[in-house]
C-alpha cells in the first residue's frame, strides 16, 4: 500500500477559514485562493506554527543550528 501524502493546514484569517490539502497541492491552492478571493494579495498561508516547525527541522537537518 503506498504511503499517504501528508495534509497541510491552510489558514485564511481574512475569510476566517481553515482547510487541509495534500502537501503537493499547497502552492497551487494558496495561489488560486489568493487570486480568486483576494485579488492576488497573500492572505491565505500555511499555518504559521507548522511553517516555523518545518523551518526549524530544515535548519537542523542542514546543520545551521549547531
Amino acid at each position: 500500500m503506498p504511503e499517504e501524502e501528508p495534509d497541510v493546514p491552510i489558514l485564511c484569517p481574512d475569510c476566517d477559514t481553515e482547510t487541509r490539502v495534500p502537501l503537493s497541492e499547497v502552492a497551487e491552492t494558496l495561489e488560486r485562493h489568493n487570486e480568486t478571493q483576494h485579488d492576488g494579495e497573500e492572505c491565505a498561508r500555511v499555518d504559521p506554527d507548522l511553517a516555523d516547525q518545518l523551518a526549524d527541522l530544515v535548519a537542523e537537518d542542514l546543520g545551521l543550528l549547531e
